[in-house]
């Protein structure tokens, strides 16, 4: 009988998908090669509209498939690999059904990961997982500036003790985040202007304004500070993002939020998320793809200051 070997492809847009790009799974984060850590928080209890978050990492890795082909993404001068030494960690597990395990575990690894030196892109999961995650950061790097993206400011008061609208109320009370130094692009929901601290791009101003605008108005804003990037994947239209819980039209295109990111990519970003996912109201994978895409431009920022 013939011995035929079967190709193993790399680059397989189908083919045994079980981590972001292709990424090695690992949880060697001592590991002094390592510059970046992939991390999945499927979490989906504090989400006030349409639930589904929590399968959103799965989805994202799934679609990060359509990623793998690329030798290097456009418009970068280099490949990722070239520079880059990235593991996927997997989703973190807390007991079914208990927020409060949830925050724990959160916190305790990203500050472990974050400790170790290494730099940690996080998928949700609803918004309300970046609360612990900032709480992680903010053990290894202080207080540090926001730059967030978002239809919605995150900022409510609310009675709920998890709710996913109130992680930018709570934050800056808890000295995580400095409201002075950050910032919000693409809000087009209503918000209290009076006691609200952040500066905003709104949704008009952040469809009107250059893509250099924008990008110089985080710059002065942030400056030299260690700053937080999330990104809420409703921050783009519907039209670009159906398969998100609160969906709100008048967004960002991926094509403007991708660019924006590459015009920020020199800041000193010492950490990152793509959230609210919900792959059930996705159509052909739009929502999840944008958010692999994203997070992918992250990993290409944190690679062009090596």
């Amino acid at each position: 009988m013939t011995d035929h070997k079967v190709p193993i492809d790399d680059d397989s847009m189908y083919a045994n998908v079980y981590s972001f790009i292709g990424l090695p799974l690992s949880r060697d984060i001592e590991n002094a090669a390592v510059d970046a850590v992939v991390m999945g928080v499927p979490y989906d209890l504090a989400t006030s509209g349409r639930a589904g978050t929590r399968s959103g990492p799965t989805a994202i890795r799934q679609s990060s498939a359509n990623l793998r082909w690329e030798e290097q993404r456009w418009p970068w001068p280099f490949s990722l690999s070239e520079k880059l030494a990235a593991i996927d960690y997997g989703d973190i597990q807390f007991l079914w059904g208990d927020s409060s395990a949830m925050l724990e575990e959160v916190e305790n690894h990203a500050a472990m990961i974050t400790g170790a030196g290494k730099t940690l892109v996080t998928f949700g999961g609803d918004h309300f997982v970046t609360l612990p995650l900032l709480r992680g950061h903010a053990k290894t790097h202080g207080c540090l500036s926001l730059i967030h993206f978002d239809a919605h400011t995150d900022t409510y008061d609310e009675d709920s003790e998890y709710n996913h609208g109130c992680m930018f109320y709570r934050a800056p009370k808890e000295g995580l985040i400095d409201p002075a130094s950050s910032i919000q692009v693409g809000i087009r929901t209503d918000y209290d202007r009076d006691n609200h601290g952040f500066e905003v791009v709104d949704g008009h101003m952040a469809n009107e304004l250059s893509v250099e605008e924008i990008v110089s108005r985080i710059r002065t804003r942030v400056g030299d500070t260690a700053a937080y990037l999330t990104f809420d994947i409703d921050a783009l239209d519907p039209a670009f993002a159906p398969g998100t819980g609160t969906p709100v039209v008048g967004g960002l295109t991926t094509s403007r939020a991708l660019q924006i990111l590459k015009g920020i990519a020199d800041l000193n970003i010492v950490g990152f998320d793509v959230v609210e996912v919900s792959p059930a109201y996705d159509h052909a994978e739009v929502t999840s793809l944008a958010a692999a895409a994203i997070a992918l431009q992250f990993l290409y920022m944190r690679a062009s200051r090596i």
